[in-house]
């Protein structure tokens, strides 16, 4: 491959080193007294671990040695200089080259990306990223840097190399579904730099996204790390990276480096796009990338994502939390309330949609505190709910999870009204004590949760409520306990994910004394289940007879001669059918109850 860098920084010779082996590179300087430049710049960069500069790099003042015959074109001078170089440039360059911008400056005011794409006659311009280059080698980031995530094509640059390679990958993801979007990200990332989703035993590359929110979660990745010590002192290409909540606990973090020092990457949750730097960084130089960095404000944009599924899409819409419950990790580790940019939502499902999706979940730790950080505009929750309605393609909307105090008659409205929104809303209610709840700083009462449960049943039609419900929180007494199972028995959940309390390292209620036996939680949680188990065949059998839109998923996972799918209220049927019919929303007559799935019939 013939690649032309025009410019003559540490950068620009960053980026030579970095690419395959095999290229032929010509680098063009505007004097020739600059060549003494280059080379003290080739020592400094030599001093850095896993670099060797190569020696065959060719130097040329003419411009047209840089340009004539490369597939590939660097730009990595700043900006200011760029503009001197349009004329001559366009002489030689064509729409078969790929031109790659990394230049100081790109897209800060008065001078982006849009306004080089006008001047240069090219339409495979990529723009790489314009930090201070010079800054970053210092820094000892090897790849080069920070190549942005804000254009999948910039992977492409790298993608033939990884491609050649074969390079696999696995995701292992733990925890909620905030989770299994961060994941699709990463699938999108990797599969964009061309490498091929494996299985575990075979994947080069296996990534774990991690959960901080119940202490198994821990003992599950350093169980499963430990499993791969072997493999990755074993084989070449062996590559580990742990990302998500768990990765920013300053003591999760020592402990990887201290007992699991064959790991190469650990990244946090606000750390994604810098994933690509820090993959290519381990795959080039075999340098370690791991680093504590705080949970911070910043929303990160366009990272292109791989879904699973074909109809269903998870989109998230607000990260962070505000609202520092005693007993959760999460505003510690996702950082405080930032709404994405409506516009970058409504484009994201009018995408999808486009692709055939027919389900969106919007998601959020507190999705109903969507729009409370905006300042310049009066848009909430409600609102964004009212513009997805009206994207033509998406026939079902889902959100989670909204928090009970924050669950306004606006929203209620909104929900009514709508022929998209599921009738199926999870209502977190984690404790029936009023007592509890204030210890868990919920700023609800009993009294309060099951006026707005009953204010939603009674107002939507065919609603379904699930809720979460945390067992033996510190201080809880057996009369706190009777009060939790008071309010399930009033409102009857369609579905209850139980928990027995889990303390977190760095929460209030971490501190707080706890002077129920394990044995007692357990006994209590074992009461719950039942009385759960004992609700649910009653509202099953309300259905039956009843016919409900259903979007067909596919084939049951349990038996492969029938198929599956969801009412809105998110009930799992399964009925006879054929393939044509995945992915379309059809009738479906409710025939029988089997307490945790419904059989049915299309009656379309």
């Amino acid at each position: 491959m013939k690649v032309g860098i025009i410019g003559t920084g540490a950068y620009a010779i960053a980026l030579s080193h970095l690419l395959n082996k095999e290229v032929n590179i010509t680098m063009w300087t505007k004097f020739v007294d600059e060549k003494e430049m280059i080379m003290a710049n080739r020592e400094n960069i030599n001093t850095l671990p896993g670099y060797k500069i190569k020696e065959n790099i060719i130097i040329t003042n003419n411009l047209s040695e840089c340009l004539v015959d490369k597939e590939l074109i660097i730009i990595a001078i700043p900006s200011q200089f760029l503009t001197d170089l349009y004329d001559e440039m366009n002489k030689y360059i064509n729409d078969k080259q790929i031109i790659c911008i990394a230049s100081k400056g790109i897209d800060k005011e008065g001078f982006n990306s849009n306004i080089i794409k006008k001047h240069i006659n090219n339409q495979n311009i990529l723009v790489i990223s314009g930090p201070t280059f010079a800054v970053d080698i210092v820094k000892d980031i090897p790849i080069g840097l920070t190549i942005a995530t804000n254009n999948i094509e910039n992977y492409e640059i790298f993608k033939k190399y990884f491609t050649n390679k074969n390079l696999t990958y696995c995701i292992d993801t733990m925890g909620c579904q905030m989770n299994e979007n961060d994941s699709a990200k990463y699938k999108g990332m990797l599969e964009e730099m061309g490498f091929k989703e494996a299985t575990q035993e075979k994947a080069n590359l296996i990534l774990f996204n991690t959960c901080c929110v119940r202490e198994n979660a821990e003992n599950t990745l350093f169980g499963r790390l430990g499993f791969l010590k072997k493999r990755k002192q074993a084989e070449e290409d062996v590559y580990i990276v742990v990302v998500g909540c768990m990765t920013q606990q300053r003591h999760i973090l020592e402990k990887i480096k201290k007992s699991y020092n064959f790991v190469d990457i650990v990244l946090g949750t606000g750390s994604m796009s810098l994933f690509p730097a820090k993959l290519n960084s381990v795959l080039f130089s075999n340098k370690k990338e791991i680093e504590y960095v705080e949970a911070g404000n910043e929303i990160e944009e366009d990272i292109p994502i791989v879904y699973e599924d074909k109809y269903k899409a998870s989109v998230s819409i607000i990260y962070g939390c505000n609202n520092f419950c005693t007993y959760c990790i999460v505003p510690y580790v996702r950082g405080r309330e930032r709404s994405r940019n409506s516009d970058d939502i409504i484009l994201d499902i009018e995408k999808l949609a486009k692709k055939g999706y027919k389900e969106i979940m919007l998601l959020g730790q507190n999705v109903n505190s969507y729009g409370n950080d905006f300042k310049e505009k009066d848009y909430h929750f409600p609102d964004l709910l009212k513009d997805i309605e009206k994207i033509d393609g998406i026939e079902i909307i889902r959100f989670m999870s909204p928090h009970p105090k924050d669950f306004k008659d606006d929203l209620i409205e909104v929900i009514k009204n709508s022929k998209k929104i599921a009738r199926q809303i999870h209502l977190p209610l984690q404790s029936g004590s009023s007592e509890i709840l204030k210890k868990m700083n919920r700023k609800y009462t009993k009294d309060e949760y099951v006026a707005l449960a009953k204010k939603l049943k009674e107002q939507i039609p065919n609603i379904s409520l699930s809720t979460d419900i945390i067992v033996g929180f510190p201080g809880e007494t057996e009369e706190d306990f009777l009060d939790t199972l008071d309010v399930v028995k009033t409102i009857k959940f369609d579905q209850v994910y139980m928990f027995i309390y889990s303390k977190r390292t760095g929460t209030i209620a971490a501190k707080m004394e706890d002077d129920t036996s394990h044995e007692e939680k357990v006994e209590r949680l074992e009461r719950l289940k039942k009385l759960y188990e004992e609700i649910l065949p009653s509202l099953n059998q309300k259905m039956v007879g009843k016919v409900y839109k259903v979007l067909i998923e596919g084939k049951s996972k349990n038996n492969d001669e029938l198929y599956t799918g969801r009412t809105s209220q998110n009930k799992v049927v399964i009925f006879d059918g054929n393939d044509e019919m995945i992915g379309k929303v059809l009738n479906v007559k409710i025939t029988s109850e089997h307490l945790w799935y419904l059989r049915g019939e299309i009656i379309d």
